[in-house]
């Protein structure tokens, strides 16, 4: 798939995601969470860190 892997994720990035229980799929601010997440990081577990 072309969207794994790493690339840099812009802020503004938005991906749809097909979730259970609902008809279209639901657009995830992608690029949000991984800034916010990467600005939270020193409150993370090593096990996320690493998945960061």
């Amino acid at each position: 798939m072309e969207q794994e892997g790493q690339r840099p994720v812009p802020r503004g990035a938005v991906v749809k995601i097909a979730v259970d229980g609902e008809a279209e799929p639901v657009p995830v601010k992608l690029g949000v969470w991984i800034s916010n997440t990467r600005a939270r990081r020193d409150k993370l577990s090593q096990e996320l860190l690493t998945a960061l």
